[in-house]
């Protein structure tokens, strides 16, 4: 396993030192998730036929979902970069 030291076999601790999230990123990453989350029960919703909030509603909520769950995403990426 890569985080096994090879000399003492004990759990390389460094990798966990590089992984930093400050409150910001969670928050962009968490919204990231859900808009996610509603874009893919858009595409559900619209393939069973019959939306429960109508095809218009549940067309509007999937193509504002997919930009923001990739520009949430984006933003998380770039403020966990700029605060390592």
């Amino acid at each position: 396993m890569f985080l096994l030291s090879q000399k003492n076999k004990k759990v390389n601790k460094n990798w966990v030192k590089n992984m930093v999230g400050t409150p910001k990123s969670s928050l962009f990453l968490g919204g990231s998730c859900i808009a996610a989350i509603a874009a893919v029960g858009s595409v559900f919703e619209l393939s069973s036929g019959e939306p429960e909030l109508g095809s218009l509603v549940t067309g509007v909520i999937l193509s504002l979902s997919i930009p923001l769950a990739a520009l949430l995403f984006y933003l998380a990426i770039q403020d966990a970069k700029a605060n390592q």
